[in-house]
């Protein structure tokens, strides 16, 4: 009996570890520092200068009012609206990569005529045929019916990460779409965050840390 209940703490003991090491990494700021739940980020385009600047509040694809866009900033200088992170899972400690997580602007736009969340959600416009990030999305409540509130941060080397929607929180045998998260250009100029193959590649800025400061440091 004692070397069955050995044999079997040594099988959970492994199988412990097996899961500690599949887990997957945390994502990391600027500064190297683990990203953490309900703390507010920019969202920066990880290439200066053209590049531009920060994720921020935008009219709708077709002008719309309602809901809000999240679309780039075009000025390097500015960092746009910062946003909070939550994973799917409320218990966890930090942002992890690969993981289904709500992303949601912590500051509401300077002039609000709408009355919707500030949580992002992906949609599609018929009329340009084209899947757009916008406000307005449900936070939590992981399910199919808030599959479009769901996004994923993937690691692209270094310091360097890129948004994705490819929701795992929907038990139905519907395959989701899987795309990175993109720029899409307007006629007038626009930057707007939507679903492509090209992805918009990011680093996050805890908010009131000096930008400066943190690639000197990085």
């Amino acid at each position: 009996m004692k070397t069955l209940l050995l044999f079997l703490s040594f099988l959970l003991f492994n199988s412990f570890l097996s899961f500690a090491a599949e887990e997957p990494n945390p994502v990391l700021d600027i500064n190297g520092e683990e990203i953490r739940p309900g703390v507010e980020y920019h969202v920066v385009s990880l290439i200066w200068g053209a590049g531009g600047g920060g994720v921020t509040y935008g009219k709708g694809p077709g002008n719309e009012i309602c809901p809000l866009a999240v679309v780039q900033a075009p000025s390097d200088l500015n960092r746009g609206h910062p946003v909070t992170f939550t994973p799917v899972n409320p218990e966890e400690g930090v942002v992890r990569v690969s993981t289904d997580l709500n992303i949601k602007f912590s500051e509401p736009p300077i002039i609000n005529f709408c009355r919707g969340s500030n949580v992002w959600k992906v949609h599609f416009n018929e009329a340009l045929e084209q899947h757009f990030v916008l406000t307005d999305g449900v936070e939590g409540n992981s399910g199919c019916e808030t599959e479009a509130n769901w996004f994923k941060i993937e690691a692209i080397g270094g310091l360097g990460y890129k948004l994705g929607y490819c929701p795992a929180v929907c038990d139905s045998s519907s395959e989701a779409i899987c795309k990175d998260v993109g720029i899409y250009y307007d006629d007038d100029g626009t930057r707007r965050l939507a679903l492509s193959d090209q992805p918009f590649l990011v680093v996050f800025i805890k908010k009131n840390v000096d930008i400066l400061k943190s690639v000197t440091s990085a």
